[in-house]
């Protein structure tokens, strides 16, 4: 493991470092909004979910990407997203125009955000469950996978660095996991804008 002054070597590790400070302050607003403490709160939080996952899921269903990360397809959530909605009884709001995610590379960057969800959703299953959501009634998307969320995570980790990039490439999956994050924050700005007054 590298050492406090020695950054990780890994593409992982440079995404991971590369969106810091943009990851901290999305999980900030979460936390500050009480996302997880209430189903009113949880609603807001599962419309930027699904915002998100239909941004997402094209790459999902992407043979090149398929044949870079094994098992891809399988790893898709947006299903999940919009059962946990019905669930909860929240009406779908017709399909915003797509975020554009233009390249392999950057693409790249973008499933590392998708992916890296999963591996935080274990905290966000125990606060749920206190609003009465479970892994099979309306918070579906946040169960873990049944090898657990580590090795599920490190299946998809160690494909990502696998995948040949140059630095060009490099630099575009950066941009593409920091776009990520930034339409992550303007979509959870947009549920809670649109949430019923008060909620």
């Amino acid at each position: 493991m590298p050492s406090p002054t020695q950054p990780d070597p890994s593409r992982t590790g440079r995404l991971r470092e590369a969106t810091r400070d943009v990851h901290a302050a999305l999980d900030a607003a979460l936390m500050e909004r009480e996302s997880f403490a209430s189903r009113a709160g949880y609603a807001q939080f599962l419309a930027m979910q699904r915002g998100f996952h239909q941004t997402v899921a094209p790459l999902y269903a992407d043979p090149a990407l398929q044949a870079l990360l094994p098992g891809l397809a399988t790893r898709a959530r947006l299903a999940l997203v919009e059962q946990d909605m019905a669930d909860l009884g929240l009406p779908l709001p017709a399909a915003a125009a797509p975020q554009p995610v233009s390249g392999e590379a950057a693409a790249l960057g973008w499933l590392y955000v998708a992916e890296g969800s999963s591996l935080g959703a274990a905290v966000l299953r125990k606060l749920v469950s206190r609003i009465g959501l479970s892994d099979t009634f309306g918070a579906r998307h946040l169960a873990p996978a049944a090898a657990g969320p580590a090795a599920h995570w490190r299946d998809f980790t160690t494909a990502l660095d696998a995948v040949a990039l140059d630095e060009a490439g490099e630099n575009q999956a950066i941009a593409g996991a920091q776009a990520a994050f930034s339409h992550v924050a303007a979509l959870a700005e947009q549920a809670r804008s649109q949430a019923p007054h008060g909620a």
